[in-house]
């Protein structure tokens, strides 16, 4: 059952060295105050798993946070590649980084699998590719009733998921709309959740394709207001396209990199303070 609680207690309660976690959002409510938190309590030797890494996980691979990145694309939305993760795997810096890549569906796949509780999925995409030839958690599979050839993809278990969505309510259940991405799968297939909100409502108002998590798959919930940003909470405010168009100098520097990041993410208490560091306007 869901507790309301603050987002340093429940990381430090839920997240711990050498778990795979998965911080899911596509291109909206990207749960980047929960990574930052994680950045702070300097977790370590995690296997990071996502859909689409962005920015967040550039700068927890950057701060060392992550020995593996399990994930389809990774890049600055709009803008270009995530020169912190590049680092990582072209140079070992600040530590080496193991990948692997599967598809947006393989992913999907994967994940579906482990919401449903089965130990692998099926699917038709990866036959006559190369790619199950440099990722091991590709395997073919023949059809018992068919005889065709498929391929089996691992069902994804994270041992946390952390998202990030529109509301809560006082019984613990979260609503989510808008472009809602793999949260909801990521969510049913690990073993705790954290959802960070933007605020606690008495009651949910429906919503077009709105999507209700029930407090007994969330262990914990945090109030952190624009806790998506520089992505964006749909209701609630605008994707900060200046922001990702900023990250990409400071990124590509290894100095300035580590000079914003003790700046603007370990020198706050908060990401409220962290907000209020880097102004309203992009970054400096």
């Amino acid at each position: 059952m869901a507790e309301v609680v603050d987002l340093r207690e429940a990381i430090a309660g839920t997240v711990n060295d050498g778990d795979a976690i998965a911080l899911e959002g596509f291109t909206h409510l990207i749960p980047t105050a929960a990574g930052h938190e994680i950045i702070r309590q300097e977790k370590k030797d995690l296997t990071l798993i996502r859909m689409t890494p962005d920015l967040i996980y550039d700068q927890m691979i950057g701060m060392g946070c992550a020995k593996k990145l399990i994930f389809s694309w990774g890049g600055n939305p709009g803008v270009g590649s995530l020169h912190r993760f590049r680092d990582a795997v072209e140079n070992g810096w600040p530590q080496p980084l193991e990948i692997e890549e599967h598809s947006h569906a393989g992913m999907a796949n994967r994940y579906v699998a482990g919401a449903s509780n089965l130990p692998f999925a099926v699917m038709r995409g990866y036959v006559g590719t190369d790619l199950p030839e440099v990722t091991k958690t590709i395997a073919p599979i023949t059809c018992p009733f068919t005889g065709e050839e498929l391929m089996a993809v691992p069902a994804l278990r994270p041992d946390v998921a952390v998202i990030h969505a529109q509301q809560a309510d006082r019984r613990g259940n979260v609503a989510i709309w808008g472009i809602v991405g793999i949260q909801k799968e990521a969510v049913m297939s690990a073993r705790r959740a954290i959802v960070t909100v933007e605020e606690v409502v008495e009651e949910f108002e429906p919503r077009p394709f709105q999507v209700v998590l029930p407090s007994v798959a969330v262990d914990a919930i945090s109030v952190v207001p624009y806790g998506a940003h520089p992505s964006y909470a749909d209701g609630y405010y605008d994707r900060d396209n200046a922001f990702y168009e900023a990250w990409d100098p400071i990124s590509r520097d290894r100095e300035a990199f580590r000079e914003w990041m003790e700046h603007h993410v370990l020198g706050t208490e908060d990401f409220a303070e962290h907000r209020r560091s880097i102004g309203e306007a992009a970054l400096r």
